[in-house]
């Protein structure tokens, strides 16, 4: 019963997602050329509000759970598990305070309405997998973006979704080049769980009532241990904050 509701729930929220993203897209645009960085951010914050809101749709239960205070006029790199592209918008409104941009691949920058024009001129940085080079120069003016902003980097070492939750192995490479050119960073340790399972069934019908979840562990100094010391440590709390 819960999976034959499901299908028109998920016809519904689709219909919805995808007008927010077509009614945003022009609106960003224009935004970004009359109010520069500071409109295009208020459009950006509503745009995620109503893309969160669609989950609400299919009976979703979203939780942001943050017993710290953020450092204040310091950049901060957010560091979580992957499980599918619904961990974002949620990190955009809950976190609109603090900025938070992308580390993404560059395919998202193109082709998807408000999605690219986000990325593009939000801040966020676009790398290309395939060309390391390319990549590490990104990362590097990224993290020398945020640290002179004082704005946040969100990136997701595994690199690409856990399809059943289970956290895959972290890279560190580019954690370890923003805390490098960054130095004055936070670095903020996040657990998502259950995100996964909107995507039980594939795309269509996604699952109803699923409780996302997003569990923030306690700031990190990014200059106040080495580097493998930090890294071992974030890793640790992300994945023991993982419940599967």
């Amino acid at each position: 019963m819960k999976k034959i509701l499901a299908y028109p729930l998920t016809i519904i929220y689709y219909f919805c997602f995808g007008m927010v993203l077509v009614i945003f897209h022009p609106i960003q645009w224009i935004a970004f050329r009359l109010g520069g960085y500071k409109g295009h951010k208020i459009t950006v914050d509503w745009l995620n509000f109503f893309v969160t809101g669609c989950l609400y749709i299919l009976g979703t239960k979203i939780s942001f759970n943050n017993p710290y205070k953020f450092p204040k006029n310091t950049p901060l790199i957010i560091v979580s598990n992957h499980q599918s592209m619904n961990d974002i918008p949620p990190y955009f409104w809950f976190l609109r305070k603090q900025h938070p941009k992308f580390v993404s691949k560059k395919e998202l920058g193109k082709g998807i309405p408000s999605v690219s024009i986000n990325l593009r001129q939000g801040g966020s940085c676009l790398i290309d997998r395939k060309d390391p080079k390319q990549s590490i120069a990104a990362i590097i003016n990224f993290a020398k973006y945020i640290e002179k902003n004082n704005y946040s980097a969100v990136i997701f070492p595994e690199g690409t979704r856990s399809r059943n939750g289970v956290p895959k192995r972290f890279s560190e490479n580019g954690l370890k080049m923003l805390v490098k050119k960054a130095p004055s960073a936070y670095v903020v340790p996040i657990s998502i769980n259950n995100s996964w399972k909107l995507l039980k069934y594939g795309g269509f019908p996604l699952e109803i009532g699923v409780h996302l979840s997003f569990d923030v562990h306690k700031p990190i100094k990014a200059d106040s241990m080495e580097f493998d010391k930090l890294f071992k440590k974030v890793e640790t709390e992300i994945k023991q904050g993982v419940k599967v």
